[in-house]
């Protein structure tokens, strides 16, 4: 069988976890490597295999690759997605999948017109106990959903700046925020309130380090989800409350309570293998549906965390509505 041929854009960070379960997957190989970083970039060719690049454009021109990693920060995105869709190469595009929601709904129409492959990173969705909670909700009805992202402060000096990093909520805790809209249904309002509090000394930081999202879905349950990056430990997790149950989501393990039972499930899995795992077979079976999280879904949890930053700088509600139908102005090509 002939294995899909995998290219990376950004080798640092993520991109590390991918490489090391696409390097083991039988049915693909690490082709090629680019990175801004010369030294990264032949480092991670040495380690995993493949050519290394640092620029994207002599990368596509050389290589004949059938898929490509994008793991870059939410600011450096530029046109890769538009040119890998164009040559026809599948993509599984880590979060957030950018930092402008017109940018990214472009980028949307010009996948979805190529026809190719595209997940998002949105890793979490391929937990078995999360497979096991959303089997649970299928015939409940939520009334309300109670989330954390709670960990500690990230050195990368990008992660400090508004316009490159969007803030924890966009970047990080994005996670939750797509759990949310996964297991609760799509979020139709948001009121956030965030604030520096404590890492005044971080140089040029002006990103919030403690945030608090109200939201309402649209069947008019009702939900909230903390973040912060002040504490010394990371936890997340994830609550779901209707009549007589509970589900709660404490890191990957998953515990059902009902009046009269409790029931805990330990996650099995390595949620980036999965996930990894599932978009290759994906792009040898022709089969889109086998991915969990596609771009457009990834662009609906943009959506709501956009839409958090504007509450934020209105002290208002905001509509997620709002931040979608805004006037697009662009031409798709």
């Amino acid at each position: 069988m002939k294995k899909v041929r995998v290219g990376f854009v950004g080798g640092g960070g993520i991109a590390n976890v991918h490489l090391q379960h696409i390097s083991k997957n039988e049915m693909a190989e690490v082709t090629a490597i680019c990175d801004i970083h010369e030294e990264t970039a032949l480092q991670k060719a040495k380690e995993y295999g493949g050519t290394a690049y640092t620029n994207v454009d002599e990368m596509f021109e050389k290589e004949q690759l059938d898929a490509l990693f994008v793991s870059v920060p939410p600011f450096a995105h530029g046109e890769i997605e538009e040119k890998a869709a164009r040559k026809g190469i599948h993509l599984m595009v880590e979060k957030p999948l950018g930092l402008d929601y017109q940018t990214v709904a472009k980028k949307a129409e010009i996948i979805k017109q190529s026809g190719i492959i595209c997940g998002s990173g949105y890793c979490l969705r391929y937990l078995d106990t999360v497979a096991k909670a959303k089997e649970y909700l299928q015939d409940k009805k939520t009334a309300m959903v109670r989330g954390h992202y709670l960990s500690s402060f990230v050195p990368t000096p990008w992660y400090r700046e508004w316009e490159k990093s969007g803030g924890q909520l966009v970047e990080q805790s994005t996670h939750i925020v797509d759990l949310a809209r996964y297991l609760g249904g799509e979020i139709n309002q948001v009121y956030a309130n965030m604030s520096l509090q404590v890492h005044h000394n971080v140089p040029n930081i002006n990103i919030p380090d403690v945030t608090s999202v109200n939201f309402v879905y649209d069947s008019g349950a009702v939900g909230h989800i903390d973040s912060t990056f002040a504490q010394f430990d990371h936890r997340m997790g994830i609550e779901v409350m209707g009549e007589e149950f509970r589900l709660v989501i404490d890191g990957v393990n998953l515990t059902i309570i009902e009046k009269d039972s409790n029931q805990s499930f330990k996650s099995e899995v390595d949620v980036y293998q999965e996930q990894d795992r599932m978009f290759i077979e994906a792009i040898v079976k022709g089969d889109r549906n086998l991915l969990l999280s596609s771009y457009e879904d990834g662009l609906k949890t943009l959506a709501v965390t956009l839409a958090a930053n504007q509450s934020q700088e209105t002290a208002l509600p905001v509509r997620v509505s709002s931040i979608t139908n805004s006037e697009i102005t662009w031409e798709v090509k």
